[in-house]
């Protein structure tokens, strides 16, 4: 794991010179949802310009001993890509114990340790959970337990999620990573969601930025509801309105895989 910290010493100068974006609550569009019968598309919040946060949406193949899969590892959250190279990868949550979700090609016979990583402003490791691999490729989920230290509103986090491939410890893993801030919601969005059903709170959370609830509501109706037609086309449309329509169709594992 030393070098894939070694990956981070460029956003710690980031970070200190970086003013904290949206550091009051982001403007919540409005709308009086009553039902779901059209397309929700994410509505994704522009990430930060100077400098930008970076990051890895796929993990890219690597030779060696990493098996070969038809399908990178791929973390579920948005990204843009900015010329010649430059990728940013940038999410919302109102959560302190956000959810992250991932499609991981790899299964249990693979024997590769992975690992959850979260650090703050300073490369601190906040929490670090290695991670059971699936019996088979699948959507997983790695959420923040309610016993460690929440995120803190309108501060910036960097995650990673590595897998190692090689024995040596001085071996590149293949990794994603990401940034994730917690924002406060307004009054307004805030008592709509009380009221709103969890599949009109996916909505709400979808359209105003919120990535991290938005995927996690409809996730979990998908999983309760696993044969829900409707739902199957919204998880559809919500990778893909993000780029990752490839993985869509990936099965949703459960907590236990």
């Amino acid at each position: 794991m030393r070098l894939l910290f070694g990956l981070t010493l460029s956003y710690l100068g980031f970070l200190t010179s970086q003013t904290l974006v949206l550091a009051t609550p982001i403007p919540m569009a409005s709308h009086n949802l009553k039902t779901l019968s059209q397309q929700v598309n994410f509505n994704p919040p522009k990430p930060p310009a100077d400098p930008p946060p970076g990051g890895r949406v796929l993990g890219g193949a690597k030779r060696g001993s990493c098996p070969q899969v038809k399908q990178d590892l791929t973390a579920l959250v948005p990204f843009t890509q900015e010329p010649p190279s430059v990728t940013n990868v940038w999410s919302l949550t109102t959560s302190a114990h956000p959810t992250f979700w991932f499609y991981v090609p790899y299964s249990q016979t693979a024997n590769l340790p992975a690992m959850f990583v979260l650090q703050d402003q300073q490369s601190k490791d906040l929490y670090k959970q290695p991670i059971a691999l699936p019996n088979h490729p699948g959507i997983i989920s790695v959420s923040l337990p309610a016993n460690t230290p929440g995120l803190a509103v309108n501060q910036q986090y960097r995650w990673f999620l590595t897998f190692a491939c090689e024995t040596q410890e001085d071996s590149p893993p293949i990794y994603v990573e990401g940034v994730i801030q917690r924002v406060k919601l307004s009054r307004e969005i805030t008592q709509e969601l009380q009221t709103a059903t969890p599949l009109q709170q996916f909505a709400i959370y979808a359209q105003n930025g919120i990535w991290h609830e938005a995927i996690t509501t409809l996730a979990k109706l998908r999983q309760e509801h696993p044969q829900d037609p409707a739902l199957k086309t919204q998880w559809q449309n919500l990778l893909a309105s993000i780029r990752l329509g490839n993985v869509a169709t990936e099965p949703i594992l459960s907590d236990k895989h």
